[in-house]
């Protein structure tokens, strides 16, 4: 089974990043063994060094003494006759060697090289010595060289017979002047398994206590970190439940603590934020009935008043001028303050959550159609020429098809009347999941700011501007509800004297999610 690190490595990324627990537990342990490894390593170190340097004392002190009564016998050896039995005195030396230490090292009494006209004593050595591995050429000159009142030393490996393992040892050497025979080497070698076993178990003690020390500041660390981070998780989760609208959540207050005062705080916010919310879900609730019961209550006067009207609209031209005038004009403010007051009453609707949809297989490229017939005038006047460009595909949507016509005329309104007489391209496109429609002018356009509030009520771009169809700031927010409540997207793009593009984004399933759209924002320009 092959493993996918790249995923193993994601995952501990998001474990990282989004625990805050297991980041502190983590670094503490981390920094925690980075200091403990170095206390450890200096305390091998000394340990390892102080016992070395007191063996090797013990050693040299045990060396120096041996060499002085290895010597004592062989200056006393010498009899009456001036006569030495070499052979009997090397055992004599040997003896009174071995009496002066207090271990059993290895014992070598080698002849210098080189030495001419004496009699010989034959080097003698314990089984085990091995002087081709034991003994190098520089001792063997250091010891020549130095003297008898000179010791000289080195740290040597002693092998463990043939199973090629070896332990730590210290050969020490030292010069000896045999009478008829010349001089002598004394090498005595001494092996610090002992030393080393003890260096290891050291070792292994430090090991063990800083892993288990490791894993004691880990699990206190742990611990302590339950105890902190567990409290703000908590206050984390009740501040998603209260984002959530459940404005009743609170936390524990217990004890006298940070924490404690942490959880009476966070409570009395909650409830400060419980107050002001409701105040202000009632003052909105107080709005949306003031502006619906307003305008249900205008209805009945401004049918009058239309009435009224109308009657003075169709004989202005029996009237003097300035009567025949002010018919138009108040026939023309009575059709705007009836679309204001629609608009007024279709917001309300939106805002007390009363609107339902009619659904039905709309095929849009139609009703696209339809909605450019329908200012089909008022771009005439303009002069604006209106395009439809539809590739093909899945045209056919479940949406509420009066919603839609009146989305696509408050758009074609919009371009009409900041195109500047430019035409307009009209973009229908889809694939299996979404259709899309874009209407894209060549006018004047919009700044970043202007983008942002585009779809608040009652906001216009340049209020000082003539507008052709006397809106009331409120069709591009009803657009924008209207797109929403199909589960679609309505967005824009916008460049000051490169003109703007609203995108209409549907599922066309009603009740699908939309997932992207089948238009790029603007859309690609067809070269002419």
């Amino acid at each position: 089974m092959r493993v996918d690190w790249r995923d193993w490595l994601s995952r501990l990324a998001r474990l990282w990043r989004g625990s805050l627990r297991v980041r502190t537990v983590a670094i503490t342990v981390a920094l925690s063994t980075v200091a403990i490894t170095i206390i450890g390593a200096y305390i091998s170190t000394s340990v390892s060094s102080n016992l070395f340097d007191q063996r090797l004392l013990q050693v040299k002190t045990e060396a120096s003494k041996a060499t002085m009564s290895a010597q004592q016998v062989f200056t006393q050896a010498e009899d009456l006759n001036g006569t030495v039995d070499l052979e009997g005195v090397e055992d004599s030396a040997t003896n009174a060697i071995r009496a002066t230490v207090s271990s059993a090292p290895l014992i070598a009494i080698l002849r210098v090289p080189g030495q001419t006209g004496a009699s010989l004593m034959e080097n003698r050595a314990n089984e085990g010595f091995d002087a081709g591995t034991m003994l190098s050429s520089q001792l063997a000159s250091t010891v020549q060289n130095g003297g008898r009142d000179q010791l000289s030393w080195q740290s040597i490996s002693i092998a463990r017979g043939s199973s090629g393992q070896s332990d730590p040892g210290i050969i020490v050497g030292s010069l000896l002047e045999v009478p008829a025979a010349g001089e002598y080497q004394l090498y005595l070698v001494y092996n610090l398994k002992d030393v080393q076993q003890t260096l290891d178990f050291v070792q292994r003690t430090l090991v063990l206590g800083g892993l288990a020390l490791v894993l004691l500041i880990g699990a206190v660390a742990y611990l302590i970190v339950r105890l902190i981070v567990g409290p703000v998780r908590q206050a984390a989760e009740s501040s998603e439940k209260l984002a959530a609208g459940q404005l009743e959540e609170r936390l524990r207050e217990r004890g006298s603590d940070e924490l404690a005062t942490l959880a009476r705080s966070f409570n009395r916010m909650a409830d400060s934020l419980q107050r002001q919310i409701r105040q202000l879900a009632d003052l909105s609730r107080l709005q949306q009935r003031f502006v619906s019961d307003v305008s249900h209550e205008l209805r009945t006067p401004l049918t009058t008043i239309r009435l009224a009207g109308d009657v003075l609209y169709d004989q202005r031209a029996s009237f003097p001028p300035a009567t025949a005038r002010t018919a138009e004009l108040l026939h023309a403010q009575t059709e705007r303050f009836e679309v204001l007051l629609a608009d007024l009453l279709e917001m309300s609707r939106y805002d007390s959550g009363a609107v339902q949809l009619e659904t039905d297989p709309t095929n849009l490229v139609r009703l696209v159609e339809e909605a450019i017939d329908a200012v089909a005038p008022l771009a005439e006047e303009k002069g604006t020429e209106i395009r439809l460009i539809a590739p093909g595909g899945y045209f056919e949507a479940d949406v509420d098809a009066r919603r839609i016509r009146r989305i696509l005329q408050n758009l074609l309104g919009n371009a009409i009347d900041h195109g500047e007489g430019l035409p307009i391209d009209v973009y229908v496109d889809s694939d299996a999941d979404a259709v899309a429609i874009a209407v894209r002018d060549h006018g004047i356009g919009m700044s970043e700011s202007d983008m942002e509030r585009v779809f608040d009520r009652f906001w216009r771009a340049d209020p000082s501007r003539q507008r052709t169809t006397g809106g009331t700031g409120l069709g591009l927010a009803i657009s924008l509800e209207d797109a929403v409540v199909h589960g679609g997207l309505l967005d824009v793009w916008s460049e000051p004297g490169q003109g703007s593009c609203f995108r209409l984004t549907l599922p066309r399933q009603f009740g699908a999610a939309v997932m992207g759209s089948p238009l790029p924002l603007p859309p690609e320009e067809e070269a002419a």
